[in-house]
């Protein structure tokens, strides 16, 4: 058996363990491990193992992860998400649909400073979600304005994803958090826009909320202020050279940490949570990490990645092509797993096929059929991957954050909560298609601030 054949029996058996529950993490070592064992031998498996953890985790730029997860988990504990929500509530209330519409923007700016979607989603739903009630919002549009409005957590920066697929692609950090900023932004003013045009359609889905009195708008607005110091310092930062993210991400820590207690917000009982918490991200992060490290070496050495590439480039399919081909299977891919899962387990695949239709390493931007070279291809292609990827947070039958505000919403069928995030799914589509059509949207930052 030759060893493609044996790299793609890996991959069927792989698929296999995840669609009956097994943790991805397990499934990733056991068929990356036992694939090298059949490939190499099993002394070449505890030769790896021996130093693999070691040098997997000793990647400087990983320690940012750790940090940005405290960062949120400390967030979501100090009131921030209720003083967001607050303060877009006073600021778009009034509007017909604008109770929905706030939570939009307050799940943008807790996103900001959490970089996890689901941590977004549950914890926006715990504040928005009542509000939306009182004011009769039909169930369909308040669920489903909350479980699409977490998926903004995985690409304004901070990001933990992100930083997952810059350090896959070898693409520098701090440039991909530049280059999120601007789609991000296009994501929270499609949502509003499709939250109108909704309300326009069906009324009495999205009533009128109440106007805030003078002193609740001064108030509410001077509550949230805090938000913005903390991502402005931290992003601000960063995009300013000022820092580099892990120490951004400390920085963040100790400041969202002193408004917690400042605020008396944040007791011991809660710093305690969210570092358990952190720990157990964290450990779950590392732990895939190893098994997409492993999986990645067993398909390698089996040429899976490299026939592929040599596959879809004598295809005959245009570039562009291939592109949407790419962008689709991700979709489907989200049916399956969550978010980390997907990038780990497809970038190794995908990103050389597209380098292979871009002309290789070394291509110019006027040579390369994309327009762009390398740099600017892996940069453009993270940002539609982790877009696409958000698709599966709320698409059936996975659909996590959709699962995490039905259990929120017991009142709602979880039918309802699908159907309400719908109108938002097509709003993805259609940001994906003008960020295809207009690179230059995800690349100008990048360009500006590194000039």
């Amino acid at each position: 058996m030759d060893s493609i054949t044996i790299g793609l029996m890996g991959l069927g058996v792989l698929i296999f363990l995840i669609a009956i529950r097994v943790p991805i993490a397990y499934s990733m070592i056991v068929v990356g491990g036992a694939g090298i064992a059949l490939l190499n031998g099993p002394m070449i498996v505890m030769s790896q193992l021996k130093d693999l953890a070691y040098g997997q985790f000793s990647i400087y730029d990983l320690s940012v992860v750790p940090l940005f997860v405290l960062m949120g988990a400390i967030a979501s504990r100090s009131g921030l998400s209720a003083d967001l929500f607050r303060a877009a509530n006073a600021w778009l209330g009034w509007m017909r649909g604008g109770v929905a519409m706030s939570a939009i923007a307050a799940c943008a700016g807790f996103g900001a400073v959490c970089g996890s979607s689901l941590a977004t989603a549950s914890t926006m739903g715990r504040v928005a979600l009542p509000e939306l009630k009182r004011y009769n919002y039909s169930p369909k549009l308040g669920t489903g304005t909350i479980a699409a409005g977490g998926v903004l957590g995985i690409l304004i920066p901070p990001s933990v994803v992100l930083i997952i697929y810059a350090i896959i692609v070898e693409a520098n950090v701090v440039t991909m958090f530049k280059a999120a900023m601007i789609p991000g932004l296009i994501a929270v003013l499609f949502f509003i826009l499709t939250i109108l045009i909704y309300v326009l359609i069906s009324p009495q889905s999205g009533p009128k909320g109440e106007s805030a009195s003078r002193e609740e708008f001064i108030t509410a607005t001077l509550n949230v202020l805090p938000v913005g110091l903390v991502f402005g310092v931290v992003i601000g930062g960063i995009y300013l050279g000022f820092f580099n993210p892990t120490p951004a991400a400390a920085v963040g820590v100790v400041m969202v940490a002193i408004f917690g207690l400042v605020r008396g917000q944040l007791s011991l009982e809660d710093a305690r949570e969210a570092l358990l918490e952190t720990a157990r991200t964290a450990g779950m992060i590392y732990l895939i990490l190893l098994g997409a490290e492993l999986l990645k070496i067993f398909m390698s050495r089996g040429g899976v990645p490299q026939a592929m590439a040599e596959w879809m480039a004598n295809s005959g399919l245009a570039p562009m092509t291939t592109l949407l081909v790419l962008l689709f299977a991700l979709i489907l891919l989200g049916c399956l797993m969550d978010s980390l899962s997907m990038i780990l387990l497809a970038i190794p695949f995908f990103w050389p096929v597209l380098v292979e239709m871009n002309g290789g390493d070394f291509v110019s931007a006027a040579d390369s059929p994309f327009g762009m070279d390398t740099e600017d291809l892996k940069i453009w292609f993270g940002i539609l991957a982790l877009i696409v990827v958000e698709l599966g947070l709320i698409t059936p039958p996975v659909g996590m954050n959709v699962f995490i505000i039905s259990a929120q919403s017991r009142d709602v069928p979880m039918r309802d909560t699908f159907l309400g995030v719908l109108p938002f799914f097509g709003a993805e589509i259609v940001r994906v298609a003008v960020l295809i059509a207009f690179p230059a949207l995800t690349l100008w930052l990048p360009s500006v601030l590194s000039g």
